[in-house]
């Protein structure tokens, strides 16, 4: 992703793309307050459908229970619930926590690269829109293969590439003109969104990022693309031996 020192801290209101853990969980603390409220703007309403869409690729059944990381405010972890799933909240800042206490799910405080559970603890895992916000993205999905049980399943929810270039070209301007302005009007801490822009266009395709649950240990790899590639979803299978 290379080392953006340059642009990486703005009198520490927003963290860089060496994405230092303490920085982004920092960042994420001071926009918390309307976090929800500004994604569903930046998305033009979106961010539900993915979610929807992500719960859907997991496929857990009723009384499993699935690991929701970098779940934010937690309003991911109570789509993954729906059904008689046990899901929990995991994040690793505690203010994002505190945003969604009144959500009726549990949370855990914890990083993506050492997660709070036993090995081979949960039936799958997912993680939307917060592997390219961890220092170690190949750690935490090693980390992922720890805590599943065999068999389990994996999905990852991030931004990806825009497939057709007209619209990628687009799209890139967006993200770093229109983004960061609509971001003042809504945003408690406008200028991380400018992090978040950097860190989407940073962000591998979606062949790249299947190669690294490959690597990960993960099986059966494969991606769907969601609103023409801004998003994409990945599903890895744990194997059984």
């Amino acid at each position: 992703m290379g080392d953006r020192r340059d642009s990486a801290h703005t009198a520490g209101v927003r963290a860089g793309l060496d994405k230092r853990p303490a920085d982004v969980a920092a960042m994420f603390d001071r926009v918390a307050e309307r976090y929800d409220v500004t994604n569903t703007v930046l998305s033009g309403g979106l961010d539900a459908s993915w979610r929807r869409a992500t719960r859907e690729a997991l496929g857990a059944h009723p009384g499993q229970t699935v690991l929701d990381v970098a779940a934010g405010t937690a309003v991911s972890t109570v789509e993954l619930s729906a059904g008689g799933v046990h899901a929990i909240a995991c994040d690793f800042s505690q203010g994002m926590l505190r945003a969604g206490a009144a959500r009726p799910v549990p949370k855990v405080a914890g990083d993506a690269m050492a997660l709070p559970l036993a090995d081979e603890s949960v039936d799958g895992v997912v993680i939307s829109f917060g592997l390219r916000n961890v220092a170690d993205p190949d750690a935490a999905l090693r980390e992922f293969t720890r805590v599943t049980r065999p068999g389990g399943t994996l999905v990852v929810c991030e931004f990806s590439s825009p497939t057709w270039a007209p619209f990628r070209t687009v799209y890139t301007e967006y993200l770093m003109r229109a983004l960061p302005r609509i971001a003042r009007a809504v945003s408690s801490n406008p200028d991380a969104y400018v992090y978040l822009a950097e860190s989407i266009r940073a962000w591998p395709d979606q062949p790249a990022l299947a190669a690294r649950l490959q690597g990960a240990g993960w099986a059966d790899v494969a991606w769907r693309d969601l609103t023409g590639g801004i998003v994409a979803l990945h599903r890895g299978r744990k194997p059984l031996g």
